[in-house]
Order: structure tokens, then C-alpha cells, then sequence
């Protein structure tokens, strides 16, 4: 019989999730934040109907 033992990871791990999805939020706040109204209507338009849902 063997075990196993799991440990948590460290903060530093933790901490620099933390940061890079802060980092993916913060990119994708500006990139929208800048692109024009008609292309992320567009773009959801297209996602819309890429996953099937009814947007008409």
C-alpha cells in the first residue's frame, strides 16, 4: 500500500495567479475600452452564432 501527500500550493504561486489575472483582466478592460462600438457588436455577434444561441 502506498500514500500519497498532497501539499498546498505556496503563496508566491498564489499570489502570481493572482497578479496574471489581474494582469488579462486589467488588458482586457483597455483593449475595449478603446475598440470601436460596431466591432465588439460585431464580435459578439459572431460568438452568438458560433455557440448555437438564437440572436434574432
Amino acid at each position: 500500500m502506498t500514500t500519497t501527500t498532497h501539499s498546498a500550493p505556496k503563496t508566491g504561486v498564489r499570489i502570481g495567479a493572482a497578479f496574471a489575472v489581474a494582469l488579462m483582466g486589467l488588458t482586457l478592460m483597455v483593449v475595449t475600452g478603446h475598440v470601436q462600438a460596431a466591432t465588439l457588436h460585431d464580435a459578439a455577434h459572431d460568438v452568438r452564432h458560433a455557440t448555437g444561441f438564437p440572436c434574432h
